[in-house]
């Protein structure tokens, strides 16, 4: 399941969990850019769950993006991502580091109260 929301005009929320394939690998990544495409100085909110890898069509389909999700980088300054899995939550951190402009913190997925905190700082 990938589920995009915008619940305040400059935050997008991204709910991630199980296994994705390219029809739900494009249409979630088509409704991330439409809902992030007037944000500015942005937060986002990254649940992550119960991760599967996505099938190699749902990689195609992230690769084919890529241009398009680089430049909505620049649309964000914050983005906390809460996970069950603690490599997730290492791999987001080193994200953060690799990406100038944007602030990326993990959390314990129980641990939102904090994230939410965080990104309204």
């Amino acid at each position: 399941m990938l589920k995009i929301t915008k619940p305040a005009p400059n935050r997008v929320d991204v709910d991630l969990s199980g296994r994705l394939d390219a029809d739900t690998m494009a249409s979630g990544l088509d409704e991330l850019l439409h809902l992030s495409q007037d944000v500015n100085n942005g937060v986002m909110l990254y649940r992550i769950t119960s991760f599967a890898f996505p099938d190699l069509g749902a990689i195609a389909v992230e690769m084919s993006r890529l241009p398009k999700l680089f430049g909505l980088l620049g649309r964000f300054d914050r983005c906390a991502v809460l996970s069950d899995a603690a490599w997730i939550r290492t791999a987001a951190e080193v994200e953060g580091a690799l990406f100038p402009g944007i602030d990326i913190k993990a959390f314990e997925l129980d641990d939102e109260e904090a994230a939410e905190a965080w990104l309204a700082a």
